[in-house]
């Protein structure tokens, strides 16, 4: 969503990410989130989305290792 503040995007996908991972610290969810976000392609979905689809590989049982941007 280009038309969406960063720190809300970021917060918003962190709160998702949050809902499948309980015991991570928030903040590094943030941190996660932040990654998310410098890529164009999930940039460009809604935060929950995002989310979701960097979340599909572990949520489909597949062994692909997903690799997170500093």
């Amino acid at each position: 969503m280009e038309h969406m503040p960063a720190p809300l995007w970021i917060a918003a996908c962190a709160h998702r990410l949050r809902q499948r991972w309980h015991s991570v610290d928030l903040l590094e969810l943030e941190e996660v989130a932040r990654g998310l976000w410098r890529d164009e392609r999930l940039r460009a979905m809604w935060p929950e989305e995002a989310a979701m689809d960097w979340l599909r590989p572990i949520t489909s049982g597949s062994s692909a290792m997903v690799p997170i941007s500093p």
